[in-house]
């Protein structure tokens, strides 16, 4: 496989936890079964059987898709901690890189929705100057994703003050 980012292949990539594509896959699913309930349910009470049967045919096939789809979104995102800078990657079909210089770094979040907090998971998210150039790692540990925060606070001031 070509490497386009033009990072060599001896960095050593983290993922998010393997709990955040059990949490992604159980979203598709309930949303799935809802999109399923309503594509065949209001055609059988209306009397058209068939195309309830044929539309939730359509929604299973759809389901599994994007059951896939997100499979593969996840495992796409991964991070990797240098001396100087910050690699996040994600993205399947448009990938994308971003160099996140530890000086450069303004602040940096950990967050957790609803969903996220069942399973104990966060997302670090780092603010820099400019918006183009902001970026998250989802998925991880909470434990984890606070002391990522920690760590990458204390290398950009580190870094800043040797700016």
């Amino acid at each position: 496989m070509t490497n386009l980012s033009g990072v060599g292949d001896d960095i050593v990539w983290q993922h998010s936890s393997p709990r955040l594509q059990t949490l992604r896959q159980c979203q598709v699913a309930l949303l799935g079964l809802g999109a399923l309930v309503v594509a065949v349910g209001v055609p059988v009470v209306l009397g058209q059987v068939p195309l309830g049967v044929a539309l939730g045919a359509g929604v299973v096939v759809c389901s599994f898709v994007a059951s896939q789809l997100m499979s593969r979104r996840v495992r796409a995102w991964g991070f990797a901690e240098r001396d100087e800078d910050l690699l996040v990657r994600r993205g399947v079909m448009f990938k994308r890189l971003a160099v996140i210089p530890y000086g450069r770094m303004q602040y940096l979040e950990v967050t957790a929705g609803p969903f996220e907090r069942t399973v104990g998971l966060s997302t670090v998210q780092m603010h820099t100057a400019a918006a183009a150039s902001d970026a998250r790692i989802p998925g991880l540990p909470t434990a984890e994703a606070n002391r990522l925060r920690d760590q990458l606070t204390q290398l950009g001031e580190h870094q800043a003050t040797g700016l």
